[in-house]
């Protein structure tokens, strides 16, 4: 009696999903979508800031037999000053009044001034501070000018900010900061000379 042979049924074929390769595919294309959108904004931020990026230094100039000492943006934007602070022998001054009274230069109380602080300097644009018309006062202020540090906290108009301290001598005058600190009673006065009526009765 002859073996009936063996037959084999082979393995059904394995089917392709192919919707879900599709819905595969479509994610992957949506994510690098994404990353390169999201990529592309950093890169278009990033070139926005240094377009409007101050830069702020401290100046002292001499012209014409007047000298002045103040602050200019040197960078590509306009520079929002938000706060100002100014020591002498790292004691905080309120007024110019005090700083040259803190200086033993009390006969310079009537030196000009102007404001610096909660102003707007443009690109390029420099801001005096304090104005000497006598070229006798030049050497005596600057003797001293040694013992007087700034502080001074500035923003874009994108809002990054930056806390410049050129008398500290930590090798990075320029510190960027999350916002500048709110006003409080070191807050520096620079559009008043003279001291506060308050100030002298007390």
């Amino acid at each position: 009696m002859s073996e009936t042979p063996e037959v084999t049924t082979p393995a059904p074929k394995r089917r392709v999903e192919w919707n879900a390769v599709a819905a595969v595919i479509a994610a992957l294309i949506g994510l690098l979508a994404l990353v390169v959108s999201s990529y592309t904004a950093l890169l278009q931020r990033e070139q926005v800031r240094a377009e409007v990026w101050p830069y702020l230094q401290t100046v002292v100039t001499i012209d014409q037999g007047v000298l002045a000492v103040g602050v200019e943006n040197k960078g590509a934007g306009p520079a929002l000053v938000r706060g100002l602070r100014v020591y002498v022998d790292e004691q905080p001054q309120r007024t110019w009044a005090d700083v040259f009274d803190a200086l033993g230069l009390s006969d310079l109380r009537d030196t000009r001034a102007s404001t610096l602080n909660g102003v707007v300097i443009a690109r390029g644009e420099s801001l005096q501070q304090v104005t000497l018309d006598n070229p006798a006062d030049f050497p005596r202020l600057l003797g001293q000018y040694s013992r007087v540090r700034m502080a001074i906290c500035y923003c874009s108009t994108l809002g990054d900010c930056w806390l410049m301290e050129p008398g500290r001598r930590t090798g990075q005058p320029h510190t960027e900061v999350d916002a500048c600190p709110a006003p409080g009673p070191d807050e520096f006065l620079d559009n008043v000379l003279m001291r506060p009526e308050t100030s002298v009765n007390q």
